[in-house]
């Protein structure tokens, strides 16, 4: 026989509300009463980043190539703000004594306010945070936790995105600053899903060489101040310090021989000065070779274009290596016509002259395009000492900028 079955009588059964009406304030009713004053974290630039320190109730994520020194930053940071906060230390990846290990040997074993830990229990972790006994929490990292609950392995997508959403709701309810640190993929961006960016108050990337040069902090969200600073530090035996005076330090060793231009570049809102340096060699083989260390190799190819069509320079059988000094990596669009006049000069052998900075973007029609904070720019280098400037168009000349309108003028005219 066929089972009959249940005919719907065509009406959706709705659940009953269970929520409580929300009872809204006015802007000006609103009280900042749970905010204290920001955790300074002893790196005045790291500061200037995150907005004027860590925020109470905040939750930070910084994430950074292995080996680039995220847990000597953070272990230097906690040490600083156990000064006058209580701070705790939590590791998934290493144990108590090696993390004591680190600390005796960058001098942060002596404060009594800081307190370390190794665990991979998101569970213990928020417990531990939602207690509200440490001022400043820094779980390393957010990939080696897990939930019980949860039977995936650390680090899927599951876990990662339950264990952050814990973690965040015990340090809102505590008021207490939170430092999650990151893995990156082997492309650079942040393992794990996007949601986890979404989730927390600022996003922080360590960028630099593992081996050596500038080591640069910036964010990539901050909900608490801009996005538009940067901290550059750099490693040494006792561990990372800021630079205090990077232009100077980026032209120390420099030589000026052909092939050799100094930019002048921003790094955020701050002005920096940086040689270029390029190669050129005749090729041996059928197809030359084009390699950029800290430069855009698309934005190479089209600087070589354009100097080939807009000029007399011919460079079509010529290997061309460019490498920007002290392990930055230039994104800045004004780079353009110091990268172009440092090809031209080590293809004509020629050199520029002393005392001379550049900046300015380059068109595809060989003009040179305005730059923004041209005034910054050139402060900077009159600063250490500069005498020119070869600049696009300003708005407001002067005697100290040589302002060029198209790039076959600055060869011609400034390569000695």
């Amino acid at each position: 026989m066929l089972e009959s079955t249940p005919v719907s009588s065509g009406k959706s059964a709705v659940a009953k509300s269970r929520g409580k009406i929300l009872k809204p304030k006015k802007l000006s009713q609103v009280e900042l009463d749970n905010v204290k004053d920001r955790l300074k974290t002893g790196f005045g630039e790291l500061d200037t980043v995150l907005g004027g320190g860590l925020m109470p109730g905040g939750v930070m994520l910084m994430a950074g190539q292995p080996g680039i020194g995220k847990s000597t930053l953070l272990l230097q940071v906690a040490a600083n703000v156990a000064n006058k906060k209580t701070v705790l230390y939590i590791s998934g990846e290493e144990s108590a004594g090696q993390i004591k290990l680190r600390a005796e040997r960058l001098g942060a074993h002596r404060q009594e306010a800081l307190s370390l830990a190794s665990s991979t229990s998101a569970d213990d972790i928020a417990a531990t945070i939602a207690e509200s006994q440490y001022d400043l929490v820094i779980v390393d990292s957010i990939q080696t936790l897990a939930l019980d609950e949860i039977t995936s392995a650390p680090g899927t997508v599951s876990q990662i995105t339950n264990s952050s959403n814990v973690i965040i709701r015990a340090a809102k309810s505590a008021n207490t600053s939170v430092v999650l640190v990151g893995h990156v993929t082997k492309e650079g961006s942040i393992a794990g899903p996007k949601v986890l960016e979404h989730l927390v108050d600022v996003v922080l990337n360590f960028e630099g060489d593992r081996y050596g040069g500038f080591k640069i902090i910036r964010a990539a969200k901050n909900r608490y101040g801009a996005t538009n600073e940067v901290a550059l530090l750099e490693m040494v035996e006792e561990g990372l310090k800021q630079v205090e005076n990077p232009s100077a330090a980026l032209l120390a060793e420099r030589q000026n021989t052909d092939g050799s231009v100094i930019l002048a570049t921003l790094e955020g809102n701050r002005p920096l000065l940086v040689e270029i340096q390029a190669l050129v060699n005749p090729t041996h083989f059928g197809y030359p070779k084009r390699t950029a260390s800290g430069f855009d190799i698309n934005r190479l190819n089209l600087l070589i274009a354009v100097l080939e069509k807009r000029t007399k320079l011919k460079l079509s059988e010529s290997d061309i290596y460019i490498n920007v000094v002290g392990g930055l990596k230039l994104a800045d669009p004004a780079a353009d016509l110091a990268v172009a006049m440092a090809i031209a000069s080590a293809a004509a052998s020629r050199k520029i002259g002393d005392g001379v900075v550049v900046f300015g973007e380059v068109g595809l029609g060989g003009e040179v395009r305005s730059a923004i904070a041209s005034d910054r720019r050139l402060d900077e280098a009159k600063k250490l000492g500069f005498t020119q400037a070869i600049t696009p168009k300003l708005r407001k000349g002067t005697k100290f900028a040589r302002q060029v309108t198209d790039l076959r003028s600055a060869l011609v005219d400034y390569l000695k």
